[in-house]
């Protein structure tokens, strides 16, 4: 059900007819919904001002004096300050976190953890946005950085680093607080990028909370399969007949599709805005819905990607099941995605170029350094069977991008092979989280690898749980996995004062930030 990748904008899949020929892109990392209550002054329950750094565009470049074109060497980088009353001042902690591949007032508003555990120890709390994310665009407009290949250019994981080193080395000093330790936040791949950092910048951050981060996930570290066998696990784990369902839907989509008059049934079936033009975008829509429902499968309702229920697989599961008995395999899959994609009932069609999630950028980082090898197993997945095509993958960014990908840049810049190894010798005051529910969990570090590389692992969690808002339906094995977190971080900064004082308050399950 693969056929060849249009562009790299889809969401998920990419593919559809012949699947042997063609490349998945990686599935793209979640990206909250836009907040509804954001402004200068914070989003939420989370109060902020919004700040503005002037950035350098090429940090590992020195161009000669007279030869720099100041209005392209520097962009506007924004970055969320909270709220200095409760913090110690000089000296006290800094709470820092790594923005991800969008907005970052999402990510402020989604990112409970980090202001909920702020008062607790003093700390200042700052969330730097991701360049050429949000507002942080270089060369004054997105129109302008997303121009081509070589206005891109500086669109890279290492560029992103530096510039949180560099603004956080000048906030302290206009802080005064070049004696403030700083520990690192992140979920997905702000979570790479935190625990990257760590190892690249050490000297800038004390540790780094790195949150359902797939820093494995390259080259042939782990099984290629891994992120759709976890995705159709989660699907078998709630209801046998609906991960059949979901895996005997591929073959009767392409079939109607293939019929006279096929398409427009398949757009009246899934009350689409426009008739397709292959049944491929149908088969993208809806593996978008099912690999999104594998992250965000969270034991308490949310809104972080859309309006969910607690346990949103297992209500996608109860729909497609109960349908009544001749209700077409495809009419069920409607059902059920359904739950994704309008729980709310406000929907009235579906149109399957809108992109709720916005993350263009990322297809470029996915044709050049983050190449996350993706296939479909033969028998554990829910997919047809298809194995990863680096030629064909790479043949797409040509075509889309006119750059070719560095496959192996990533684990020579940051590491992978052998990380146990190499962490337990170079690397210290890391954790790592992950959720099993997730499926980026099996390109995640599942293991303690030192006394100070310390992995958290949650059976029933999913895409970075533990950093999102804490509310009074968490369960308690939630409210235990983060107070374990806050314990490490604690010792942290009672090793870097040198000192073992009352760091900590004890959790309260339910606490918002005050």
């Amino acid at each position: 059900m693969t056929r060849p990748l249009r562009h790299l904008v889809v969401l998920f899949l990419v593919g559809l007819l012949p699947s042997a020929a063609w490349a998945l892109a990686p599935p793209r990392f979640p990206v909250p919904q836009p907040c509804e209550r954001s402004g200068a002054n914070g989003v939420g329950d989370y109060e902020y001002e919004t700040r503005y750094f002037r950035q350098r565009l090429d940090h590992f470049s020195f161009p000669g004096v007279g030869d720099e074109d100041e209005a392209a060497a520097f962009f506007q980088q924004r970055y969320l300050v909270g709220r200095r009353a409760g913090w110690a001042g000089p000296g006290g902690p800094i709470f820092f976190y790594c923005g991800n591949e969008g907005d970052i007032a999402w990510f402020a508003a989604n990112s409970g953890l980090v202001w909920e555990a702020a008062p607790r120890f003093a700390a200042l709390v700052v969330f730097a946005e991701h360049r050429y994310y949000g507002e942080s665009m270089p060369f004054g407009s997105k129109a302008k950085a997303y121009n081509n290949s070589k206005s891109l250019a500086y669109l890279t994981a290492e560029q992103a680093i530096a510039d949180f080193a560099v603004l956080l080395t000048d906030l302290k000093r206009n802080l005064s607080a070049e004696g403030s330790p700083v520990v690192l936040f992140g979920g997905s791949y702000g979570g790479m990028l935190a625990a990257w950092m760590r190892l690249k910048y050490p000297h800038v951050a004390v540790g780094a909370l790195s949150s359902s981060a797939p820093i494995l996930q390259f080259e042939d570290i782990v099984p290629s399969t891994i992120f759709y066998d976890l995705v159709s696990d989660d699907f078998r784990r709630e209801s046998l007949s609906c991960f059949q369902t979901i895996k005997d839907s591929w073959k009767a989509l392409d079939d109607q599709g293939n019929e006279r008059d096929g398409l427009l049934k398949l757009s009246k079936t899934f009350h689409l805005c426009q008739t397709l033009k292959t049944s491929g975008d149908l088969s993208d829509w809806l593996s978008s819905a099912y690999s999104y429902l594998a992250m965000v499968d969270y034991p308490i309702p949310s809104e972080f990607l859309m309006p969910l229920p607690a346990n949103p697989i297992k209500e996608v599961c109860r729909n497609i099941d109960s349908q009544p008995e001749g209700t077409s395999i495809l009419e069920r899959i409607y059902a059920g995605v359904n739950v994704y994609y309008n729980y709310s009932g406000t929907v009235g069609c579906f149109d399957l170029n809108d992109d709720p999630h916005g993350m263009g950028g990322w297809d470029w980082q996915a044709c050049t350094e983050m190449v996350m090898p993706m296939s479909y197993s033969e028998d554990r997945s829910m997919y047809p069977p298809y194995k990863f095509d680096y030629a064909s993958y790479a043949e797409d960014c040509i075509k889309s991008y006119g750059v070719r990908p560095r496959p192996r840049w990533i684990t020579t810049e940051f590491g992978g092979h052998n990380i146990t190894t190499v962490l337990e010798r170079f690397a210290s005051n890391i954790i790592f989280f992950n959720g099993l529910l997730d499926p980026w969990s099996g390109g995640g570090v599942l293991k303690n690898i030192s006394e100070s590389v310390i992995s958290i692992v949650a059976p029933l969690g999913a895409h970075h749980i533990d950093l999102r808002p804490a509310t009074p339906e968490d369960p308690d094995w939630l409210v235990s996995l983060r107070e374990s977190e806050l314990k490490i971080i604690s010792g942290w900064l009672s090793d870097y004062y040198g000192a073992t004082g009352a760091l900590l308050q004890p959790a309260v399950k339910g606490s918002v930030a005050s």
